[in-house]
């Protein structure tokens, strides 16, 4: 066994470099912070705008074809002073948080078309209905912000998320069109 690990170190000298170069990388090369899970499990897309001005939201797409949506950071919902106070998503013709999806084929999920309501935003001042974006079947949406609409004012693109909607491959395809990437969206809105 020695004479095995002497020939394969005279075959390749420097190995212990090469070795030590690809297990430790150099950490100015590094970025200051790992990625968050968002960041590299999702593919992020906005709708600046959507049916109204200032109701930006934000569509993260997992490679699975999920599509997790909630409110975009410019949402104008954000410029109140206390932020958002309360989440209902008793709007239309049944209660969103009531809605139980079973099984493989997502048994009970209801589809919506893009523009069908999800919540109803509430801050001090004024009220907000935050739309699908995506048409698609209806999975599931945050119950914690009933309880915890602060959620949204925190961490509106973590735990603050609205609701997660599963689309047909082609639904996704029309409607990624009209979505921009999240550099699209950092332009647009350092021009406003």
């Amino acid at each position: 066994m020695k004479d095995h690990i002497d020939a394969v170190e005279s075959n390749n000298p420097g190995g212990e470099e090469e070795l030590q170069r690809l297990l430790a990388p150099d950490v100015d090369s590094l970025p200051l912070s790992p990625p968050s899970a968002v960041q590299s499990n999702f593919v992020s897309y906005f709708a600046p705008d959507f049916m109204k001005p200032g109701h930006d939201q934000y569509v993260y797409r997992h490679a699975n074809g999920l599509c997790v949506i909630g409110l975009a950071p410019s949402h104008v919902a954000f410029k109140d002073k206390v932020g958002v106070t309360a989440v209902d998503f008793n709007v239309g013709k049944t209660d969103r948080s009531g809605i139980k999806v079973t099984g493989k084929r997502k048994k009970n999920a209801q589809h919506f078309e893009s523009n069908s309501a999800l919540c109803k935003v509430c801050t001090n001042d004024a009220s907000y209905i935050v739309r699908c974006c995506v048409k698609g079947n209806l999975l599931e949406v945050n119950d914690r912000l009933i309880k915890q609409p602060g959620l949204l004012n925190s961490s509106a693109d973590r735990e603050g998320y609205i609701a997660i909607i599963m689309p047909k491959p082609a639904d996704w395809l029309k409607i990624k069109a009209s979505l921009m990437d999240i550099e699209e969206y950092k332009k647009l809105k350092e021009v406003c």
